[in-house]
């Protein structure tokens, strides 16, 4: 599964990176500590953090603990709308982690963080999104907890582990996202836009660790994947090659990451 990852760029960046679109908005200029106070310490905020009246929320970057129901970057590919001829062009969106189904009456608490890639397509929560709605999830790495026997102890211990490309590149994780509108929504009504990771049977030593992985995305498959006008291949759902995993860095990390509040770069530090 993926349940924890890190991401270290900005929006921005990523999109000069990839020759994207960065739609994500712009921070917010700072605040004015001069200014009175207008109480709005005290706003309602969403399950992601943002003030509840925010159409637009933005990705925390760098975060070393990015969990579900968090607004994380995805990359998509679209049609413009003033020349919806033209071919798609590559967009970074921000997202809420935790794909909420376009049919659903309330947002839920964000069970839908991982889809299992092998069955996704038969789930009624994804089979949409499947047809014309795939994205990538940027990250440096994720981490994974593995299960250790504690002698004396009948519950195991779970150790974190974070798993990043050993050449310091970044990996684009298979996802799906989906546009949400609340019932009874005026047409001005800002709609949230949410994603999942998919998942796959893990693949050499990373079996070591957990018996599922994030699908990890090849760069010369991301047209495939990423074109809304098509079907994905069938094989793009398929357990990532094994000299892909071999590829994958493998430490023990400090137990900090186990507390969502932390974070920092000590998260990522080896062990011991």
């Amino acid at each position: 599964m993926c349940g924890r990852y890190a991401v270290t760029t900005d929006p921005a960046k990523l999109a000069a990176e990839i020759d994207a679109v960065n739609e994500v908005p712009p921070p917010e200029p700072a605040a004015d500590l001069d200014a009175p106070d207008t109480g709005t310490a005290d706003a309602q905020l969403t399950l992601d953090g943002a003030p509840a009246d925010d159409p637009k929320p933005r990705p925390a970057f760098p975060n070393y603990n990015v969990a579900p129901t968090t607004t994380i970057m995805t990359v998509v590919a679209r049609h413009s709308h003033d020349h919806p001829d033209d071919d798609p062009t590559m967009r970074i969106r921000a997202m809420r982690w935790g794909l909420v189904p376009s049919w659903a009456k309330e947002i839920g608490k964000g069970s839908l963080f991982n889809a299992r890639a092998e069955s996704v397509g038969e789930k009624a929560s994804f089979r949409g999104s499947v047809k014309s709605k795939r994205c990538l999830i940027p990250m440096d790495g994720w981490y994974e907890w593995r299960k250790v026997e504690v002698p004396g102890s009948s519950k195991p211990a779970k150790v974190p582990y974070y798993m990043s490309p050993r050449d310091g590149t970044r990996l684009f994780m298979a996802g799906l996202w989906s546009v949400w509108r609340p019932r009874n929504a005026g047409p001005d009504a800002a709609p949230l836009l949410s994603a999942t990771i998919l998942t796959t049977d893990s693949v050499g030593p990373l079996t070591d660790i957990h018996d599922r992985m994030p699908l990890i995305m090849p760069f010369e498959e991301w047209d495939a994947w990423l074109t809304p006008d098509a079907p994905a291949p069938p094989e793009l759902f398929d357990a990532p090659a094994l000299a892909l995993a071999e590829a994958i860095d493998i430490r023990e990390v400090s137990p900090l990451v186990n507390r969502v509040s932390n974070n920092g770069p000590e998260l990522l530090t080896p062990a011991g």
